[in-house]
């Protein structure tokens, strides 16, 4: 057995989405992972870098989208910090990313993204750094940053690609490119929503079952793992629309640090 790479992510509800099948394809695959979501949903680049000059313990520590601090201290919602989490484990991979109403806004990365990849870097100097690229809202989605967009997914999904590759490459943080694995299977039939095919959001923004298994396929694929034979399924879902994404996955470019297609 290979040793287990070990994710933590300081997200919010589209890491914990991206990581809640993570650990299971991986556990179906070569390469084992253990992945940990640092958790406060809809929180920002600024929210984080003001948790960490304060010493917020404002984060659940998550496990396949459950909180995993409630074990050491029961009914207790939250508990951990930032700093906490970096030094809890030796992590091999840590990632970050923008809340999704702001992710395609340039200037909301500033300076807040430099101040927690200083942190990380002080407390563990080893690890990779990747940035987490986020989707674009379902078309008819009501969420109210999706008029920050003009209300249109091709738009939104634009603004994070340009976005995405600018930090990048400015930063050298590659991607883990989630959004436009997302925007790739939309163009495919079955997940064509406004022509009939299946949403991959369940409320409009957040990932249902098939689009949180692609979005952990592609994880691990960029993260070094294959995917094209990987049997792991989500309990309650058609295997035809699983073969579908996998097959997807698996032909699909991977970016380099500065964004391109390689």
């Amino acid at each position: 057995m290979n040793t287990p790479l070990k994710i933590l992510c300081i997200g919010n509800s589209f890491s914990q989405d991206a990581t809640r099948y993570l650990e299971g394809v991986a556990a179906a695959g070569e390469q084992p992972v253990l992945a940990r979501n640092l958790y406060i949903g809809g929180c920002s680049l600024e929210r984080h870098a003001d948790n960490l000059r304060h010493l917020a313990f404002e984060y659940e520590y998550q496990r396949d989208g459950e909180h995993l601090f409630t074990t050491i201290i029961p009914n207790r919602r939250r508990g951990v910090s930032i700093r906490m989490a970096l030094e809890m484990d030796s992590w091999d991979v840590i990632t970050v990313q923008q809340v999704s109403g702001l992710s395609g806004v340039y200037e909301s990365y500033f300076p807040y993204l430099s101040e927690i990849l200083r942190v990380i870097r002080s407390f563990r100097p080893k690890a990779e750094i990747r940035l987490h690229s986020t989707w674009a809202y379902e078309t008819d989605s009501t969420h109210t940053d999706f008029a920050r967009y003009g209300c249109s997914q091709q738009q939104m999904y634009e603004a994070i690609q340009d976005v995405t590759g600018r930090i990048s490459s400015e930063f050298g943080l590659p991607v883990l490119p989630t959004g436009a694995f997302i925007q790739t299977l939309r163009s495919l039939p079955p997940f064509d929503y406004p022509n009939g095919g299946l949403s991959l959001c369940r409320d409009g923004f957040h990932l249902n079952e098939y689009g949180r298994y692609a979005a952990a396929l592609i994880w691990y694929k960029a993260l070094g793992g294959s995917v094209r034979d990987n049997g792991f399924a989500p309990e309650g879902t058609d295997p035809a629309l699983l073969a579908v994404i996998r097959e997807a996955a698996d032909a699909f470019e991977l970016p380099t640090e500065k964004g391109e297609t390689v």
